[in-house]
C-alpha cells in the first residue's frame, strides 16, 4: 500500500490512501455524482472525478445541495448514517430510567449506548429502558461492556442483532477489571470477525495511533480511544496521541471514557474529534440533568472552537493594542 496523502478537505486536515477524488468522496460516505469539488482553487468537472488524481498537500472543497435554513449543517456521519449531535451518552448508573431519559433529553444526544443483559425471567413485566427512551427516536448502540474475550463480545453482539436488528454496535473487550483498559489483541480479533459478519463496529481502544489504524484496517467504522480509564473522570491525559489518531484516521474518531466535566468534553472536540461518549460524568453528577445540558453546550463550544481555528501559541507576550503612538 502506498504512503497516505495529507490533504485539506473543507478546511480540515485529513490523511487518506485514496488515489483519486472520486475514491476520496466515497471514503467520506458521499456519492461522487451528488457533489461538486474544487481542488486548489479550480473546479474539477464531475465527469472526471474518477480519473482526477490526488497529490500531497491538495486543498479541496466538497459541496452539495442542502435544504434552506441556517446554512451551517455540522452533522457527522458514521457507516453512512448521519447524526446531528456529537455527544453520545450511556445508560448506566442512573437512579432510575426516568432520570436517565431526562438526562438524554437534556443532552440532545441522538445515540445512547445500551448493555446487553439477561431478561429478568422472574419479573418479565418489570420496566425496561425502551419504555422510557424510544429506540425509534434515539439510536440504540449495543455495547459489549463487561466482556473480557473476543468470543464473549462476538456472542453478545450476535444476540443484540437478533434482539433488535442492530448492526451498528460498540465493541469493547477489556483486559482486566482493575483498569478496564482494552485488550487490543482480543479487540482486533473481534473487530475482524464482526466486520466479516456484516456488523459495523465502533471500537473502544487505547490512545495509540498505530492500534487505531490497525482497527480501521480490520473493519472498524469508528475508533474510540480512551481519554482516561473508564469512570475515572480524569479527563484527557494524552492530547498528543489523540490528535495523532485524528490526523491519521479515515473514519470518525470519538473520545470514549475518562471525561469528568464539561471542559474535558470541549478539549476532545478542540482536538478535532468527531464526538465524545460519556456515561459516568453525567450519571454521577449531583444534578445529572443539568450536567447533561452542560455537556451538550461544551461539545458544541469545543467543535465551534476547532472549526474557528485557534490562535498560534507564542513564547512571549504579544499586545492586543499597538504600542506605537502611546501618549
Amino acid at each position: 500500500m502506498s504512503a497516505p496523502l495529507t490533504l485539506t478537505v473543507n478546511g480540515e486536515t485529513r490523511r487518506t490512501h485514496a488515489n483519486t477524488i472520486a475514491a476520496l468522496v466515497r471514503e467520506l460516505d458521499l456519492a461522487p455524482e451528488k457533489v461538486a469539488v474544487e481542488r486548489n482553487g479550480e473546479i474539477v468537472p464531475r465527469s472526471t472525478l474518477g480519473e482526477a488524481p490526488l497529490a500531497e498537500g491538495d486543498k479541496l472543497e466538497i459541496v452539495h445541495f442542502v435544504g434552506g435554513g441556517s446554512g451551517d449543517d455540522d452533522s457527522w456521519t458514521v457507516a453512512g448514517r448521519t447524526f446531528r449531535s456529537r455527544l453520545i451518552v450511556g445508560t448506566g448508573k442512573y437512579k432510575d430510567f426516568a432520570q436517565n431519559a431526562a438526562a438524554v433529553e437534556a443532552s440532545g444526544a441522538d445515540i445512547v449506548t445500551v448493555a446487553v443483559r439477561r431478561v429478568n425471567v422472574s419479573d418479565p413485566k418489570a420496566p425496561m429502558l425502551t419504555d422510557f427512551i424510544d429506540p425509534k427516536k434515539v439510536t440504540y448502540l449495543p455495547n459489549t461492556a463487561g466482556c473480557f474475550t473476543a468470543e464473549d463480545a462476538i456472542r453478545t453482539l450476535r444476540l443484540a442483532r437478533e434482539a433488535g436488528g442492530w448492526d451498528l454496535v460498540k465493541l469493547e473487550v477489556l483486559g482486566e477489571a482493575r483498569t478496564l483498559y482494552p485488550d487490543m489483541r482480543e479487540t482486533l480479533k473481534a473487530t475482524e470477525t464482526l466486520a466479516k459478519e456484516g456488523f459495523l463496529p465502533m471500537v473502544y481502544c487505547v490512545d495509540d495511533p498505530i492500534a487505531a489504524k490497525q482497527l480501521e484496517e480490520a473493519g472498524a467504522v469508528a475508533v474510540m480511544p480512551l481519554g482516561a480509564p473508564i469512570g475515572s473522570g480524569l479527563g484527557i491525559q494524552n492530547r498528543v496521541t489523540i490528535r495523532l489518531i485524528v490526523e491519521g484516521a479515515s473514519v470518525p474518531v470519538l473520545v470514549d471514557a475518562g471525561v469528568g466535566t464539561a471542559s474535558d468534553a470541549a478539549v476532545a472536540m478542540e482536538l478535532g474529534c468527531d464526538g465524545v461518549l460519556m456515561n459516568t460524568a453525567i450519571a454521577e453528577a449531583k444534578d445529572p440533568v443539568r450536567m447533561a445540558r452542560a455537556m451538550k453546550l461544551s461539545v458544541e463550544a469545543g467543535r465551534e472552537a476547532y472549526r474557528a481555528g485557534r490562535m498560534a501559541t507564542r513564547k512571549y507576550a504579544d499586545p492586543s493594542s499597538p504600542l506605537a503612538g502611546l501618549i
